[in-house]
């Protein structure tokens, strides 16, 4: 039975989701809508203003997760919050490219904390492990959604500043209620998972899925990463720069982000009802041919495109959270998550470079959807090579 001080760690860590994914697609939707004229450079220029941060998304994450496992759960999500609503403010106050860059470095740097601690909480405190991730990952894609809308508003009706500033004052407020819930003791630690997952076969089984888990991880993580820029520009490219092209481009990418966010929660059922290997297989299989067909279209087909293949992906997570927490114990759990994100956001921040580079090159998205492509599909095939777990049920009984 879900208990209060459950149900409000699962509000809070849903919410904390969105908001770690808030500073970077905001970032890549004000490129080509504001910096990219605001700085004067190339669109491959500034992308890579981000890529530090982003990188330390990723490569911050392990950190953060060892002090979860050493020190508190709950206390490394007070300074997530506190310090990225911090950190987008000070980038929204910034000047020069060089300060912009700074300062997502550091708002990489705490928001670098959710992945690994707010994965890690959410397995800890639920028995349906599934459907809560995938409730979470409907968050995730919100994060991104928000952005783009509250971004293409913000630019027409103040300036880009206010599309860090406005949404990192809300994460301190967050920060700041979360921080109250500890101390009035609504929000405690948990010690031990309400639905420990079966210990693994074998050892030889656990060093097997952590190094297919890491491949793939890499994968889905360039996947994601250069898409993030490459949708906002392509479709800036499709309807323009005016206040109509503006508020296309936020509304076509909040969409897109909507969907990939509520297909986490089917994604999250079905590997709660079959075994997480086949859904994680099926996810990336379907997504090779769609990756090929994005880089030949645009336009409205290409939002259609873009909304099944990025809802694939998402739909994935759940699925592969739960193969991450089938072979880590307990204790070392949030270090673990970390050292994915670290493949998945930082290593994979070369999806970005990628991504400009081959723009800047060619002046389309072909040869970037096309390389795509064959990256997910080398996915496929190793995921193929993970043990088969038919201890996991393939059917629940009704309720």
């Amino acid at each position: 039975m879900t208990t209060p001080q459950t149900r409000l760690a699962l509000a809070f860590s849903c919410v904390g989701h969105s908001y770690s994914h808030l500073f970077v697609p905001i970032f890549f939707i004000l490129v080509p809508l504001a910096l990219e004229q605001q700085l004067g450079l190339s669109h491959g220029e500034t992308v890579t203003l981000i890529v530090v941060g982003n990188m330390l998304f990723g490569f911050a994450a392990p950190v953060a997760g060892w002090l979860a496992d050493r020190w508190s759960t709950v206390g490394m999500m007070a300074i997530f919050y506190l310090g990225t609503g911090a950190a987008m403010i000070m980038t929204g106050l910034s000047d020069t490219a060089l300060e912009i860059g700074i300062w997502l470095a550091i708002t990489g740097v705490f928001a670098a904390i959710y992945h690994p601690v707010g994965i890690a909480w959410i397995v800890r405190v639920t028995d349906k492990t599934g459907m809560a991730l995938g409730i979470n990952g409907i968050f995730g894609g919100l994060g991104p959604a928000l952005a783009a809308a509250m971004t293409g508003t913000l630019v027409a009706l103040v300036d880009w500043r206010a599309a860090y500033i406005a949404p990192g004052a809300v994460v301190m407020v967050t920060g700041i209620a979360f921080t109250a819930c500890i101390l009035k003791g609504w929000i405690v630690e948990n010690n031990t998972d309400r639905k420990p997952p079966p210990p693994p076969t074998s050892r030889r089984d656990t060093i097997r899925v952590f190094a297919i888990l890491a491949f793939t991880a890499i994968c889905t993580g360039i996947v994601y990463q250069a898409t993030n820029p490459a949708l906002p520009k392509a479709f800036a490219m499709d309807f323009g720069t005016d206040e109509a092209g503006i508020a296309a481009v936020s509304m076509a990418i909040g969409f897109i982000y909507i969907v990939s966010g509520l297909m986490q929660v089917i994604g999250g059922r079905l590997a709660d009802v079959y075994p997480p290997r086949r859904i994680y297989l099926l996810a990336f299989l379907f997504q090779v041919p769609l990756l090929a067909m994005a880089g030949l279209v645009g336009g409205g087909a290409l939002i259609g495109v873009a909304i099944i293949m990025v809802s694939l992906s998402s739909s994935s997570l759940p699925a592969e959270n739960m193969l991450i927490a089938r072979y880590t114990p307990l204790h070392r759990r949030g270090f673990v998550y970390g050292m994915k994100f670290v493949l998945g956001l930082g290593v994979a921040s070369l999806g970005i470079v990628l991504e400009g580079k081959l723009f800047d090159m060619t002046g389309d998205f072909l040869a970037l959807f096309l390389t795509l492509a064959a990256l997910t599909a080398g996915g496929t095939v190793a995921i193929m090579m993970l043990p088969s777990d038919r201890s996991q049920a393939i059917a629940q009984p009704a309720e």
